[in-house]
């Protein structure tokens, strides 16, 4: 089943909205003290910008990438630096460009770092044929220049492809994690009045390792049948790797999934709770997962029983076994599309809400064992609607909690940020 819904952006630019404290929800009885402050958060994007990514670096700094889309020239996939001390170490730089670049609020681009200083970066990118090829590089001069692109995966564009994750495997090689829609099986007619097989294309959840040569090793299908539009979402733990997605079953239950790689095969995929969530069509609404060590956290989304709840769980033992999830926000406000980070101290959680008055980004902190709620904020009030906001990014660093999102107003779309 395809997505039953489009996340396609708009462009050009908009009002800032202010970065605010507000009292909670209704739904988010218990909050504490609130003791961070979000500040705006001045990026180097241009005005019409969109597909945020945000990652740390093994040296303490945090690489923001997006796309510009500003009217008249080409697509250009960009990144920039931010040290941590106030300050973006460089002007932003450019990936890629071209009118071939693919522009989809759920499937963005996204960049990792080894610590060889290496940096990775995969992205979508239409051929000749209208396929979308899924598309991995590495630069090892900070970015100045990238090597040949590599074509990990191929779909027709009928099919879906992409929703991917990198992270790092090792000092010079990283791991990656992606949707594709491309195999086909055939199966018995449906009616007995049905003469010819029909034709089913499941979406799977495939894996590779790259080395610094992008030579693929490690290939596996990690699940043959996944929801078809949510993204993956990886944390590495002292265990390995732990992936998360959505998984779907024969019977269209889409609950949330976890996986570990161990450098050779990858463990049998167990969920994280049992929402029991289901659905015809993909929600286009994955989960996020951070993790220090052997803790680990997910976040997601889900509607079980129609009722909409934003939820987090917590491992111990490096995504084994979740704890009972703790819900975060609930009711028909929520939409979800969760980002989540660890820290010494806590647990973060980013998500966006809508009613009548429109959208709005919050961002809640828990206790490293999430019994204890600390602090929820409201950080900004949103123009846009729907999905063409796409998905807010969240990351901590030297103490502080940094969120982008997208906003929209009439035809234009531009990235924000904050600083807790």
């Amino acid at each position: 089943m395809r997505c039953i819904q489009t996340l396609a952006l708009c462009a050009m630019a908009l009002l800032l909205p202010g970065c605010q404290r507000s009292a909670p929800p209704a739904s988010s009885a218990g909050a504490a003290r609130a003791d961070y402050s979000p500040q705006a958060w001045v990026l180097p994007t241009s005005n019409v910008s969109g597909q945020p990514g945000l990652a740390t670096t093994p040296d303490g700094r945090l690489l923001l990438s997006w796309i510009d889309s500003t009217p008249g020239r080409r697509n250009a996939l960009q990144f920039a630096s931010w040290d941590g001390s106030g300050r973006w170490q460089s002007a932003p730089r450019t990936i890629v460009v071209g009118d071939s670049l693919v522009v989809d609020a759920a499937n963005p681009p996204q960049l990792a770092a080894t610590s060889d200083g290496a940096l990775w970066v995969h992205w979508l990118q239409k051929d000749p044929d209208s396929r979308n090829d899924l598309q991995l590089s590495r630069s090892v001069d900070g970015g100045f220049n990238w090597s040949p692109p590599l074509q990990v995966a191929t779909a027709a564009q009928t099919t879906e492809l992409g929703f991917a994750t990198l992270w790092p495997q090792d000092n010079h090689s990283v791991g990656m994690a992606w949707l594709d829609g491309e195999a086909v099986t055939t199966a018995a007619p449906t009616t007995p009045q049905t003469t010819t097989p029909q034709t089913i294309a499941p979406t799977a959840l495939h894996a590779a390792v790259f080395d610094a040569n992008l030579q693929r090793s490690q290939a596996a299908t990690v699940d043959p049948r996944a929801c078809d539009c949510c993204h993956v979402a990886v944390a590495v733990t002292a265990r390995g790797p732990l992936l998360v997605y959505r998984d779907r079953s024969a019977t269209d239950i889409r609950d949330i999934a976890a996986t570990r790689f161990d450098g050779t095969h990858w463990s049998a995929a167990r969920p994280v709770h049992v929402d029991d969530w289901k659905m015809s069509g993909c929600p286009v609404n994955g989960p996020a997962v951070a993790a220090s060590e052997n803790q680990a956290i997910v976040g997601w989304y889900t509607a079980a029983n129609q009722q909409p709840k934003l939820e987090l769980a917590r491992s111990v033992d490096a995504g084994d076994n979740f704890a009972a999830p703790v819900v975060v926000d609930q009711g028909d406000v929520v939409l979800g599309r969760a980002a989540v980070a660890l820290d010494a101290q806590q647990a973060w959680v980013a998500w966006l809400r809508e009613d009548a008055s429109g959208q709005s980004l919050w961002v809640a902190r828990y206790s490293a064992d999430l019994s204890r709620p600390l602090q929820r904020v409201k950080v900004a009030a949103l123009h846009g609607r729907g999905g063409v906001t796409g998905f807010p990014q969240l990351a901590v660093l030297a103490g502080h909690a940094y969120v982008v999102w997208t906003d929209v107003a009439g035809s234009s779309t531009q990235l924000h940020g904050a600083i807790l």
